[in-house]
C-alpha cells in the first residue's frame, strides 16, 4: 500500500527524472528557504489541476513566528494567487479538539478581519484596509454539517472574490511535518467530503497548509495504515497558525507591518 501525501512536490520530486506530460517543475533556495513549484496543466493526474508551491522551512516548533523573512516568504506567494482587490473568506478547516488537526481554526482566530471596519476604512482613505472575514465552520461529526454545505452558504451570502482555506496536511516524508507550507489553486479535497475548489463554492479558492500527520509505511496484510505525528506538535500547531495568520495578513493588508499587525490581532 502506498504512503498518501497532500504534497504535490513530494509525488514529483526532480530526484525521479522526468515529470508526466502536462506537469512541470521548479526548485529554488532563497535566505535557507526551499521553494518548489510544481504546475498541473491537465486532468487525470495524482492531483487536480492547478498550481502547487511548497515552502521548506526550519521546524515551527523552535523558530521565531514572527519572523518577517518567513512571514513575507508565504505572504508573497499568497498574495500572487489571490485576486487583488475585494472581500476575501478565510475557512480555519479542521477539528479544533484535535491537536494534529487544529491548524486551521486556530489560523482563523489570528486573522486580522476587516469587512465590519470597511465603511470606516472607506471614509478614511489612510487606512486602505482590504476586506477581510474569517470562519472556522467545524467539523460534519460535531454540527452534522459539512464543511462543503457550511461554506456554500457563507460564500453564498458573502459573495467574497476568493475563499483561502487553512488545513492540517499529510506528508510522506517525516523531513516535512511541521516545516513546510503548501498553497495551492486547486483548493482542497479532504478525505471521505466534498471537496473545496472553485467548482463546488463558485469562487478561486487557494489552499494552504502544513504538514503536521504522516502515514507510516504498512506491511500488506494490515487492514489500516498507521498515522502518526510529531512528539512537539502542540507547538508546531500553536507557533504554525500564528505564522500563517502572519502571512495572510501580510498578504492581504500589505501597507501594515508585521509588528502592526501582530499588534492589531494580539
Amino acid at each position: 500500500m502506498p504512503v498518501y501525501t497532500d504534497i504535490a512536490a513530494e509525488l514529483y520530486p526532480r530526484s525521479k527524472g522526468s515529470v508526466p506530460r502536462g506537469v512541470k517543475t521548479f526548485h529554488a533556495t532563497a535566505s535557507g528557504i526551499g521553494l518548489t513549484r510544481v504546475e498541473i496543466e491537465r486532468s487525470g493526474l495524482r492531483r487536480p489541476k492547478g498550481r502547487y508551491i511548497t515552502l521548506d522551512m526550519p521546524q515551527f516548533s523552535v523558530i521565531d513566528d514572527r519572523n518577517e523573512a518567513y512571514v513575507w516568504a508565504i505572504a508573497s506567494q499568497l498574495r500572487a494567487l489571490l485576486p487583488k482587490e475585494g472581500l476575501v473568506l478565510v475557512a480555519g478547516v479542521g477539528n479544533r479538539a484535535v491537536t494534529a488537526d487544529a491548524l486551521g481554526p486556530e489560523t482563523a482566530d489570528r486573522v486580522f478581519v476587516t469587512r465590519q471596519l470597511c465603511s470606516q476604512a472607506e471614509a478614511d482613505e489612510t487606512l486602505r484596509l482590504r476586506p477581510v472575514a474569517a470562519f472556522s465552520p467545524g467539523v460534519e461529526g460535531s454540527t452534522g454539517l459539512a464543511t462543503a454545505e457550511l461554506l456554500q452558504s457563507v460564500v453564498h451570502r458573502l459573495k467574497p472574490e476568493a475563499v483561502v482555506c487553512v488545513d492540517s496536511l499529510c506528508t510522506s516524508d517525516a523531513r516535512r511535518l511541521g516545516c513546510s507550507v503548501q498553497l495551492s489553486t486547486a483548493g482542497l479535497s479532504p478525505h471521505h467530503a466534498p471537496p473545496l475548489t472553485e467548482h463546488t463554492l463558485g469562487v478561486p479558492v487557494v489552499a494552504v497548509g502544513v504538514p503536521t500527520v504522516m502515514e507510516s509505511a504498512v506491511s500488506p496484510d494490515e487492514a489500516r495504515p498507521l498515522v502518526v505525528t510529531p512528539k512537539d506538535i502542540d507547538a508546531i500547531i500553536r507557533r504554525g497558525a500564528t505564522l500563517l495568520a502572519l502571512a495572510i495578513n501580510k498578504a492581504l493588508q500589505p501597507a501594515l507591518s508585521v509588528g502592526e499587525l501582530t499588534f492589531l490581532t494580539s
